[in-house]
Parts: structure tokens; C-alpha cells; sequence
């Protein structure tokens, strides 16, 4: 099924249509977890059903979850609303959303990310394969929502946007980058972006025209 009308942007909308059938506390059986540097500590990994959404603790491997009929292609809008729980301190590492997935399984994996660090930036990167070229550094925006322990948890709502000349990239509804399309394959599939050390509840996820 691809995500492709704005009625199943929301994971309310895809449960009714009967994408997520797996129970509470059970990773649904669509699901695909590809991790950068899989090794006998992967299942230490969490990533569950829980309504509304998922909850995901990362463990010691950075990676992306997918579920393989999730495309987007043309002009699209891909979001997703995460929120970030109690991150280790000093751990500055990433969560958010790909796009432009082509070989997710296979040798040559490509994918453009887009994330939010636990210390307030944002980056942008490209995966070849192996090789991981970085389009946008980590770079700091007051669209971001940093982390607040009073409250336990911060939610951002991470949105790419890619139109017939540019690909715009938003945090809670501010661009805070833009690139040409031409410079980035986007096209192909998309989903979820996680690396290593964090506990998420991923509210809300879709793709939408």
C-alpha cells in the first residue's frame, strides 16, 4: 500500500484501513529494519505497536524501519511527529525521516535523511552504499524544540516536501533548508531514519500528494 492520499497521513487512519494489525507490544510482520552495523547485540532493539503509532528504543544500532510499500514519488509531502524521551546526556545523536529509498536490502542502499539531534540541530545526509555524503551539517534552528527534562519528553514534527524544483525540509511547520531537486535522488522509498541510544514514540507518519 502506498501512503499517498492525505486521508492516511495520520497512523489513526491507517489502522482503520487495517495496515497495523499487529498487537500492542508486537513490531507489525510489514515492517523492514535495516541496521548500519548489524552484529549479535541487534536485538537488544525495540520497535513495537503502540496506539497511536510505534515506540522504538534504538539500542547500540543506528538504522532505518520501513515498511517497503511506503513511496513516495513526484510531488510529495513526507511527515512524521516523534517524540523524544529522557536522551542520555552528552548523547547528541539523531532521529527522523528518509526519503528516496532504492535498494534497501541490497549492497547499494541510497536514501537522503533528514533528522533532529537530542541537542537541538538538525543535518541532512545522503547514503550510497556505504559511503555517506553530508549535504546539510549539523546546524541549529529555534524551529527545533530542544528536550526538557521538567517535562520527560519533547515532540517535533519532521516534514520533507519535495516539489517540482525543490526538495524543502521543516521542522514544526518552519523550512529551515532547501535544495534543488536535481541535487537529490528522492524519489523511492520512505520511512523512519534512527540512530543508536533513544527511546521515540513515532505519533504519526504518512505520505501525502
Amino acid at each position: 500500500m502506498t501512503l499517498a492520499r492525505p486521508a492516511l497521513a495520520l497512523l489513526v487512519a491507517l489502522a482503520a484501513a487495517g495496515t497495523l494489525h499487529a498487537q500492542e507490544g508486537q513490531r507489525p510482520k510489514s515492517f523492514q529494519v535495516r541496521f548500519d552495523e548489524p552484529g549479535p547485540d541487534s536485538g537488544k532493539t525495540s520497535f513495537v505497536t503502540m496506539t497511536p503509532g510505534w515506540h522504538v528504543t534504538s539500542g547500540p544500532n543506528s538504522g532505518i524501519y520501513y515498511d517497503p510499500s511506503w513511496t513516495a514519488t513526484g510531488n510529495y509531502k513526507v511527515e512524521t511527529l516523534i517524540h523524544l524521551f529522557d536522551p542520555p546526556k552528552g548523547h547528541a545523536e539523531a532521529y527522523g525521516v528518509f526519503v528516496g529509498g532504492k535498494d534497501l536490502a541490497g549492497a547499494g542502499e541510497s536514501y537522503v535523511y533528514f533528522l533532529l539531534r537530542t541537542d537541538g540541530q538538525f543535518l541532512i545526509k545522503q547514503r550510497t552504499g556505504k559511503t555517506v555524503k553530508e549535504v546539510v551539517p549539523p546546524t541549529p534552528n529555534p524551529a527545533i524544540k530542544p528536550y526538557d527534562a521538567a517535562a520527560k519528553s519533547v515532540a517535533n514534527t519532521i516534514t520533507v516536501a519535495a516539489g517540482p524544483e525543490t526538495v524543502d525540509f521543516l521542522v514544526n511547520g518552519t523550512k529551515v533548508a532547501s535544495r534543488p531537486r536535481k541535487d537529490l535522488p528522492v524519489d523511492g522509498t520512505a520511512g523512519l531514519r534512527i540512530n543508536h541510544g533513544l527511546r521515540l514514540h513515532i505519533a504519526k507518519f504518512g505520505v501525502t500528494k
